[in-house]
């Protein structure tokens, strides 16, 4: 994409934010625009880099690494979050980088076992969120609501697992009340388990199409792709 577009892009999500943000009387500095890079070319995300842009997203293990090593060599270091479905046999790779600063998407005990011990051997503490399945999509990954409470307590044992918060995706839907009130619902959890568990202090939630009703209802991240890039190249 030509750098002014994609800065221009990226410039109208953050006014989107804003202007959410005061709509819910928020403070807009208080929410991190995550700029999700899957399947974008090395180019664009290095326009953003230049532009000071520093907070990336990827769901993939094999293209983070690569997109690092290759910005790596041209002294470009940005902050990664992992934000998708992550496999236990991947997980050394990731602990391995230093950079990539938080896993978003812990969605079983199993895996945050792993990413414990992977962590300590690394002798590093790794933030992390858990992944809430909060509109029960049998086609999305994570943690049911009702166990939520549960696996929060279990996972606060580890040493180096620091839980920060919670995160959801949400099925792609035109029906803008309906995300709300999946929001709304993250939100009640979110404000549970910080008064009944721990206290917690990050929201991941909303994407391109719906990161606006999101920040009205408490993100603190948002994960933004296409409205920045454009549309995938496959």
């Amino acid at each position: 994409m030509e750098k002014e577009k994609l800065i221009s892009n990226f410039n109208q999500v953050k006014e989107n934010i804003k202007a959410a943000a005061g709509r819910a009387n928020r403070n807009y500095q208080d929410i991190t625009l995550l700029a999700v890079s899957k399947n974008q070319s090395l180019d664009d995300i290095k326009i953003l880099a230049e532009a000071g842009i520093n907070f990336f997203g990827e769901n993939r293990v094999q293209e983070l690494e690569e997109k690092n090593e290759m910005l790596t060599a041209e002294n470009i270091t940005l902050d990664w979050h992992f934000i998708g479905h992550l496999q236990r046999n991947k997980v050394k790779y990731l602990m391995r980088m230093k950079n990539c600063k938080m896993i978003e998407s812990i969605d079983s005990f199993r895996l945050a076992k792993e990413v414990n011990k992977r962590a300590k051997k690394n002798k590093r503490e790794i933030p992390v969120l858990i992944e809430i399945n909060i509109a029960g999509d049998e086609n999305k990954f994570g943690i049911t609501p009702e166990k939520a409470e549960d696996f929060l307590k279990k996972i606060t044992n580890f040493d180096y697992l620091k839980v920060e918060g919670l995160m959801t995706v949400l099925p792609y839907l035109d029906d803008a009340e309906k995300l709300r009130s999946y929001f709304k619902d993250m939100k009640k959890l979110f404000d549970q388990l910080s008064k009944e568990v721990i206290p917690l202090k990050e929201l991941s939630m909303g994407m391109s199409n719906d990161y606006q009703l999101a920040v009205e209802e408490g993100a603190t991240i948002v994960r933004v792709g296409s409205a920045i890039f454009g549309e995938r190249e496959y």
